[in-house]
């Protein structure tokens, strides 16, 4: 499978971006479809997954302010970032795996064939 992000930039405290992530190639094997996060130094950090029937998992850090959703016709994920803080910059990588129940861990292990080159988001205060 591949995986193409977009949507990563620049935005204040506060503000919202909203990443995609288009897959194609091997997709039917693909039920779980998520994203983690990069930071310098740091471990991933999963962001939030959802499976193809819809039922989706958040980190506690960006529950209530983040929006996980898909497109299964067009094989496509997106993230609706809102109130964003300095602390969600980072580099964000889409994952697609197959899982039972698609916790956010089976997105932050994703193999690198599994995931997206990823794109930046920078928050700035």
């Amino acid at each position: 499978v591949r995986l193409a992000e977009s949507g990563g930039g620049s935005a204040q405290a506060g503000g919202s971006l909203r990443l995609s992530c288009a897959a194609s190639g091997d997709t039917y094997s693909i039920d779980c479809m998520g994203w983690f996060r990069l930071r310098p130094q740091e471990p991933r950090e999963g962001v939030a997954s959802i499976h193809n029937d819809g039922a989706a998992n958040y980190a506690d850090s960006v529950k209530g302010r983040f929006t996980i959703s898909r497109d299964n016709e067009k094989n496509t994920v997106y993230l609706e970032m809102n109130n964003l803080k300095p602390e969600d910059g980072a580099t964000y990588y889409c994952a697609a795996v197959k899982s039972y129940d698609c916790p956010i861990e089976a997105v932050v292990g994703a193999r690198s064939t599994q995931r997206g080159q990823g794109t930046q988001v920078i928050v700035s205060s």
